[in-house]
């Protein structure tokens, strides 16, 4: 990484934390997500993307509905500008502000709907600064058009964090599979998307060593594992019978800012 392109990662890190210690002090519930969250959270790891030349190029945060109006108020406080059309079409899911630096912050509410719904509601007072590793993986397994940078990232968080039933450092796998047991569609992405992941860690050399790869693996089975042991919900079942001759996942769309 160059010094000006630290310098200007280090910048955006900064205003992010800003942007959430503000809502912390006023009591408004605020998290970061996306790749800055991946680099907050995988301190040791993060160096792993910088190897492949994984940049941070904006922000993004989750709130719940119930506080946007103050959650808007500390946006404007720290020099962003609302873009109008976005909370105009998608108000009630998402927000977009314009910091005058040339950044922009995405602000999902209650919800992540892309490919699938990852649901914030009840969580996001489960970590601090960022959502639970829980949903920072989810974010990325959601993802039919799984690319590089989303590999990238879903190997770091598993690199850096243990799996098992709890939330503390944890990526909270009894959650995950809970969510896939009653959603046969969502159980079906992310099992596309662990088969990409195994590939990922057996082709993946760049900065990476034979036991940074095993850990991974053995991470992704221990999620699969989890995953399968879950008895499933009767929607479960009634859904896995249509199979793939149905979409099982939304079409997701480009935003249109103003």
């Amino acid at each position: 990484m160059s010094e000006e392109a630290a310098a200007q990662e280090q910048k955006l890190v900064e205003l992010g934390l800003r942007v959430i210690e503000a809502a912390r002090e006023k009591g408004v519930t605020l998290r970061l997500l996306g790749a800055i969250a991946f680099r907050i959270h995988c301190p040791v790891f993060k160096r792993l993307e910088y190897e492949v030349g994984r940049w941070l190029s904006d922000l993004d945060f989750a709130t719940y509905a119930r506080e946007l109006d103050k959650v808007e108020r500390i946006f404007l406080d720290h020099g962003f500008v609302e873009d109008e059309r976005v909370k105009l079409l998608h108000g009630t899911e998402r927000r977009v502000f314009n910091h005058q630096s040339g950044w922009h912050a995405d602000v999902f509410v209650d919800r992540l709907r892309f490919c699938h719904d990852v649901s914030f509601r009840g969580r996001l007072e489960v970590d601090y600064p960022t959502i639970p590793l829980a949903e920072l993986l989810l974010e990325k397994l959601q993802i039919v058009a799984f690319e590089p940078k989303d590999a990238v990232d879903t190997f770091v968080l598993l690199r850096e964090h243990a799996v098992g039933e709890g939330d503390r450092e944890t990526i909270n796998s009894g959650l995950i599979a809970r969510i896939c047991a009653d959603d046969w569609g969502f159980w079906k992405t992310i099992n596309m998307n662990l088969d990409r992941m195994e590939e990922y860690a057996r082709s993946l050399s760049l900065g990476v060593g034979e036991e940074d790869r095993q850990d991974v693996l053995q991470k992704i089975s221990l999620l699969r594992q989890r995953i399968d042991d879950e008895p499933k919900t009767l929607r479960w079942r009634m859904r896995a019978r249509l199979g793939t001759r149905i979409p099982w996942y939304r079409e997701v769309e480009e935003l249109t800012r103003g």
